[in-house]
């Protein structure tokens, strides 16, 4: 099936939607096909989503087998969807090469399935079939991750097998007794630490099940709802269409969870309307990617990652939800705040309510859209597992479509949520694959826990410099590789160094994922940034670092809950709970001062630092720092109202 080029017009020209998706995700580089090519495409696209839909709602297979069906879908599609090279093949048309890879890899993946009970008698004893079909797939996999993704993690990858075999030789640090080629292929491929380890198996189970929930919403136009939605909340205040862009990023990060298609989604209503009432280009665009990228812990979907750490911990996901509710909180706090500052320091007004949808018309029209994200929670809240809460809400979806033309799920549009849901679906499982091999690598070798022993010992066991070094390694890792996959690694190398100092788990394993996701925001490699400047039309390196300023509370949140977990309700008691939340959200305040550099009028350097120290007092737990943060604030209160009311009289 050929897909139409998106476009969409704002006052300076044309943007072209799938040339700037293709140029920041490597997700969208895919073939556009058309003919019979398109059509199977379609049609393993479809039977991947009716599996993962079918066994979600009557039954898995064994764990290893799922993942099995779920990687053999996975490869097929990648090889016949991504060029081996963006440059010198065709985009058009399948290679003949592409279409023997694709059997290849599948039939490599189909040999657990089929074979299944012959390797389990085998076990530990592979025949020279199950070493040669391991080398393949290994093999497949790491290309197949490099088309969809890029070369960063496959290549980590290939470094985890040459020190899987090659530990002898390595530094007495990192040295081990080194291990056969063929006990490295039985562990990756016929083991349950490796490929079909435990990432593997939540992609094939809970994460597709929730992309696929999100493909079935979007079809219905959930995303244009929650657009008009955020424009009747928010378009009227000061500066409207920033806040709709905050809005409307977070409600859609409930169902994507992707930094970069949220900002080419909602990005491309959201910047031009910013810049159309005085927003600088590289602030729209900045703004647009901070929204955008906290989808990913924004309750109650979140990333794939967050379902990767419910299995970590052995917790219900809905207590992962829960735990990431009040850090989301502040980060769009924080943004919210600091884009209301930079509208009234450049006087910036809302749109009119005249040229506004009305809330109480849009609710009454299209409300029943958001049932299924609140059936969702109701499940999850009722001890539903995500994966049956994710079938039973594609169900409500399908059903509550069909109270209006507009919305219905005809065949045709369930077929191309199905497609789109399995085609969402393949980075993330080559991801969670190929990474199967580094957290195999660490099991076989035991890494990991050398490397938390090499952490701490760097540190000197001081827990501040500790969390400097895990949050520098792990936006890093971010900077070339997806989150889900930087969350898994970090989550085995970094984050037991922060266990070994008796930080909480969940703690701990937040404080990595958060900083996995803010790699999106850093520069030089901010690639939600880079893609809201490509939409804003302004210097990418600008608006990167515009996007990590407005981002600021979420590289210091982690840091919050670590010393006060209770913000992760972690023996969480009301009233000294309820303080830690209102003055951490009082010091976000201050920090928007801070940054945007305004508050009622201009704020000095001086005063701007002293707003800095006043938000670390509110920030940091503490009954006196807290009294501290709030004499400051009083004092910038003061000084503030009586300059704004100086500049007025000289008006």
């Amino acid at each position: 099936m050929a897909e139409e080029t998106k476009k969409t017009a704002d006052n300076e020209g044309t943007i072209d939607v799938s040339k700037l998706m293709r140029k920041y995700d490597t997700e969208a580089r895919y073939r556009l096909l058309a003919g019979w090519a398109a059509l199977l495409i379609t049609v393993i696209a479809v039977a991947m989503s009716c599996f993962h839909f079918y066994t979600s709602g009557f039954g898995q297979l064994i764990a290893q087998k799922q993942g099995a069906m779920h990687l053999a879908f996975t490869l097929a599609l990648v090889f016949l969807l991504y060029p081996a090279s963006q440059k010198h093949c065709s985009h058009h048309k399948i290679a003949w090469y592409d279409y023997v890879f694709a059997a290849l890899a599948a039939g490599s993946a189909l040999y657990i399935v089929f074979f299944f009970e012959d390797i389990a008698l085998r076990a530990g004893m592979p025949s020279t079939l199950d070493l040669a079909m391991g080398f393949l797939m290994i093999a497949a996999l790491l290309e197949a991750t490099r088309r969809v993704s890029n070369p960063v993690l496959p290549a980590l990858a290939v470094i985890a097998l040459l020190y899987c075999y090659f530990g002898r030789y390595m530094p007495e640090l990192i040295q081990h007794r080194g291990f056969t080629v063929r006990r490295i292929i039985n562990h990756m491929y016929l083991g349950t630490e490796g490929i079909f380890g435990m990432p593997l198996q939540v992609s094939s189970t809970f994460v597709f099940m929730f992309i696929l929930f999100g493909a079935v919403l979007e079809k219905t136009g959930l995303g244009k709802f929650i657009i008009d939605l955020s424009m009747a909340l928010a378009g009227w205040s000061a500066g409207g269409p920033a806040k709709v862009a905050v809005v409307s990023s977070g409600l859609m990060g409930t169902v994507s969870g992707s930094s970069v298609a949220n900002v080419c989604t909602t990005g491309m209503f959201t910047i031009p309307l910013m810049k159309s009432v005085g927003y600088e280009p590289k602030f729209a665009g900045a703004v647009e990617a901070v929204a955008s990228t906290g989808g990913q812990i924004m309750p109650p979907v979140m990333g794939a990652g967050a379902f990767i750490m419910a299995e970590l911990l052995g917790v219900p996901y809905l207590e992962v939800a829960l735990a990431a509710t009040v850090p989301a909180l502040l980060y769009y706090f924080a943004v919210m705040v600091q884009v209301h500052f930079e509208a009234t320091r450049l006087g910036l007004k809302g749109i009119p309510f005249s040229q506004l949808p009305s809330a109480w018309a849009l609710l009454k029209k299209k409300g029943y859209l958001l049932l299924p994200l609140i059936a969702i929670v109701y499940l999850l809240v009722t001890g539903y597992t995500p994966l049956m809460a994710a079938f039973w809400g594609i169900i409500i979806s399908f059903v509550l479509s069909w109270l209006s033309k507009d919305t219905r799920l005809t065949p045709s549009r369930l077929k191309e949520a199905f497609e789109t849901g399995a085609r969402g679906s393949v980075s993330v499982a080559c991801a969670c694959a190929t990474v199967g091999i580094i957290v195999g690598m660490s099991t076989l070798t035991g890494l990991a826990l050398r490397i938390a022993n090499a952490i701490v010992s760097l540190a000197g066991g001081n827990l501040f410099l500790t969390l400097i070094f895990t949050m520098i390694t792990s936006i890093l890792l971010g900077t070339g590789l997806p989150t889900t996959a930087n969350f898994i690694i970090t989550s085995a190398m970094a984050a037991p160094a922060l266990l070994q100092l008796g930080i909480p788990p969940k703690a701990a394993y937040m404080f990595v994922f958060y900083f996995g996701i803010a790699a999106d925001l850093t520069p030089p490699v901010a690639l939600a940034a880079y893609a809201g400047s490509g939409i804003a039309g302004s210097d990418p390196m600008k608006t990167g670092f515009t996007a990590f300023k407005l981002a600021l509370a979420g590289f210091l949140v982690p840091f919050v809950y670590v010393y006060n977990p209770m913000l992760l309700f972690i023996d969480a008691q009301f009233v000294p709970m309820l303080q830690a939340v209102v003055t951490a959200l009082i010091g976000v305040f201050l920090l928007a001062m801070a940054t945007i550099g305004y508050y009622k009028a201009k704020l000095s350097l001086p005063l701007r630092a002293v707003a800095l120290g006043g938000a670390m007092m509110l920030l940091v737990p503490g009954t006196r720092t807290d009294m501290a943060g709030m004499a400051i604030l009083t004092a910038i209160y003061l000084i503030q109202r009586y300059k704004s009311k100086t500049v007025i009289a000289v008006k």
